[in-house]
């Protein structure tokens, strides 16, 4: 109950920042959240989710989130021209996104 996204093209700062939103929530409830956010990696982290909840193959009000991991990936090395012919690095920022599920644990009514 497993997924995986390597190389996503945003920087691990920011895509920390949606993953913290979802952790230690229910799969529908992290839906629900992933869908209503403002960011730029809502839509692929919301992917992914749904992409872990396909691979347990269970019904996704069963499952929570137990780890959302963001992770640094390979940072792509470009140059800017700058003055006088000098060159500025530009760096481009990429991340490893990992999620797991668990089975929800059931609340006791007593």
């Amino acid at each position: 109950m497993k997924a995986s996204l390597n190389n996503y093209r945003q920087a691990p700062r920011k895509v920390r920042l949606i993953a913290e939103l979802i952790k230690g929530k229910s799969a529908l409830q992290a839906q629900g959240i992933l869908s209503h956010l403002i960011k730029k990696g809502a839509l692929p982290i919301k992917k992914l989710l749904d992409s872990a909840v396909a691979n347990a193959g269970v019904a996704p009000d069963t499952l929570m989130v137990k780890v959302a991991t963001v992770d640094k990936g390979v940072v792509i090395k470009r140059w800017m021209p700058r003055a006088m012919g000098r060159a500025f690095p530009i760096h481009k920022h990429t991340s490893h996104v990992v999620i797991e599920l668990a089975p929800a644990k059931v609340k006791d009514t007593k």
